[in-house]
């Protein structure tokens, strides 16, 4: 995996450079997740610091999939950022449009589609260049290399914000690629340090007891169960509180500790598992961490996972507003707004996760799985879908579909997986791109988690054809 940009992808960067400096109306259009308005976040820095707001003549929209096809390009400048590279996002140009795409998605255009148009296209995706968008490099990585033609390296740690929120280390449990490059940058800037720790969400905030409850990559006793994970920090004689009397959590635990614990999930994972996926245990067990170190210790802003799903929360409640302020350093204001949508979002989740888990309403199919999600916003279903696999087989990915708005009847559709299908090579995002296509429909994302968009009466079609796509690529009996 390089960590150095190729030198055509590195003259666009340059190309990308120009426009922006010589552009006097800009709207830039970035999409509704953790790693959407972390790009957002970098490109509106960028045109404050070279001065754009001053004259009042740059917008940022925060948008789903779904709509871009019909958005207007009437700006002398559009961007788009972690989007438009698998979406007919010119659609509406003009020759006087200029488009500039940072996007890490499979893109629908080739490399020399800029050529063929009448109007300024410039598109910037890794894959271009042999460079793996799923782990290498993300949309807020794409926009953080922007910022550093500026010199800017200082925005590097959003860039990190961004990979840990999209998932890039998901498969190796650390940060590779371009990605590890602008950790190299943000380490210099004295913005962010790793190590390699326990995979556990929640290191600085949740009760230990209380995030080994939420392991899902593989179903074990201690999964939705706290009374087990009790029982399991009780004998290997770790304290259930720390010296100040409050929960233990992860970020309190000694090396020795960490060590016992790691060797008891390891064990407990093996047993769980079919032989062929052994060699992959320890990845799910142990990862890199990354904690901003401008952040107060214990709280959900000093862990880049807890960072990255209080953005989620801000984007996925209608309120990007804050997480752009709080990505852009302004605190005061935002903090306590901050709070109480974390707050909201967390207990929305948790009724909707409680609902679907005593129904025993996830309904099996021979490859995959899939619940009813009518009700719930399509902006979180897929959030959803994640947490509600430890209910189900992880041996199958879980499929989750509600109405796309009040105003659109079509469907969005989420998809997520355990990790260990991810070992197999499967890429579900291809997968479910191509069936959505097919029905009229889009759709795309990552080998582990993604998504689309189908017509209402498509439903039933849609879940056979992707239970057909997956045969015999599942490990489904051992």
């Amino acid at each position: 995996m390089r960590e150095t940009l190729p030198p055509e992808m590195k003259k666009r960067y340059e190309q990308a450079k120009e426009l922006l400096e010589n552009s006097d109306n800009i709207k830039i259009y970035s999409h509704t997740d953790c790693d959407g308005i972390s790009s957002g976040a970098i490109l509106t820095s960028i045109l404050e610091r070279l001065g754009k707001r001053l004259w009042k003549n740059y917008e940022i929209e925060i948008v789903n999939l779904d709509v871009l096809e019909d958005l207007p390009i009437e700006h002398e400048l559009t961007i788009f950022s972690d989007l438009g590279s698998g979406q007919p996002v010119d659609k509406n140009a003009n020759k006087d449009s200029k488009i500039i795409i940072l996007d890490h998605h499979p893109p629908l255009r080739d490399i020399d589609y800029c050529e063929k148009v009448d109007y300024t296209y410039l598109e910037i995706n890794p894959i271009f260049y042999g460079i793996d968008g799923s782990q290498e490099i993300c949309g807020g990585g794409l926009s953080y290399l922007l910022a550093k033609e500026f010199g800017f390296k200082d925005l590097s740690w959003i860039g990190v914000l961004a990979a840990i929120g999209d998932m890039q280390n998901s498969k190796t449990g650390k940060l590779e690629g371009l990605n590890n490059a602008i950790l190299k940058d943000a380490k210099e800037e004295g913005l962010v340090s790793s190590k390699t720790d326990l995979s556990l969400y929640g290191k600085q905030t949740r009760p230990l007891f209380a995030a080994l409850s939420y392991f899902s990559d593989v179903k074990l006793p201690i999964t939705n169960n706290q009374n087990e994970t009790i029982a399991l920090i009780k004998k290997l004689k770790i304290p259930l509180r720390n010296t100040n009397d409050e929960a233990t959590t992860l970020s309190d635990l000694n090396d020795n500790q960490k060590k016992l614990l790691i060797s008891e999930l390891i064990k407990m994972i093996s047993l769980e598992i079919p032989p062929k996926y052994s060699i992959y245990v320890p990845k799910l067990v142990i990862a890199d961490s990354y904690e901003f170190l401008k952040e107060d210790n214990r709280t959900f802003l000093r862990d880049a996972s807890e960072f990255s799903t209080a953005m989620n929360a801000c984007v996925r409640n209608d309120r990007s507003d804050v997480a752009l302020k709080i990505l852009g350093g302004n605190r005061v204001d935002a903090l306590d707004e901050l709070e109480i949508i974390s707050k909201t979002h967390r207990a929305y989740l948790a009724k909707n996760i409680q609902s679907i888990g005593e129904s025993k309403s996830i309904i099996e199919m021979d490859n995959l799985q899939y619940f009813d999600g009518t009700g719930i916003r399509s902006n979180v279903v897929g959030t959803i879908a994640g947490m509600i696999l430890s209910y189900g087989d992880w041996r199958k990915p879980i499929i989750a579909f509600t109405q796309i708005s009040e105003e659109n009847e079509d469907l969005k559709i989420s998809l997520r997986c355990s990790r260990l299908l991810a070992y197999d090579g499967i890429h579900f995002g291809e997968i479910i791109r191509e069936v959505a296509q097919s029905l009229g429909g889009n759709g795309g994302g990552h080998n582990v988690a993604c998504g689309a968009y189908i017509p209402k009466d498509k439903k039933d079609e849609f879940l056979n054809l992707m239970n057909e796509k997956l045969k015999g690529k599942l490990a489904i009996e051992y």
